[in-house]
């Protein structure tokens, strides 16, 4: 439970800081809860044992990572002048 709240905590934050910065947009939505989705995990990590809920926590995070990496790349390819990147 402490990882549920520690998450949904770190969103709403996310949330609300972004709507007062008039910065609310999905992508910066999903990258920051990612970001905290990440630390969250790590903070809340077991010494001796993992659950096994734990261990598919990982296909979540590579699946967060890969849609990361999409955002990067279309990012960088709307930053690029045209014609740079043959399509």
């Amino acid at each position: 439970m402490q990882f549920v709240r520690g998450n949904v905590a770190w969103m709403v934050g996310t949330v609300l800081v972004l709507a007062l910065l008039n910065a609310l947009s999905y992508e910066l939505v999903f990258v920051c809860s990612l970001i905290g989705f990440l630390v969250v995990t790590e903070l809340t990590a077991p010494f001796n044992v993992t659950p096994t809920w734990r261990r598919r926590l990982r296909w979540l995070i590579a699946v967060g990572l890969l849609v990361f990496a999409i955002i990067v790349v279309r990012r960088i390819l709307e930053i690029l002048p045209p014609g740079v990147v043959p399509v």
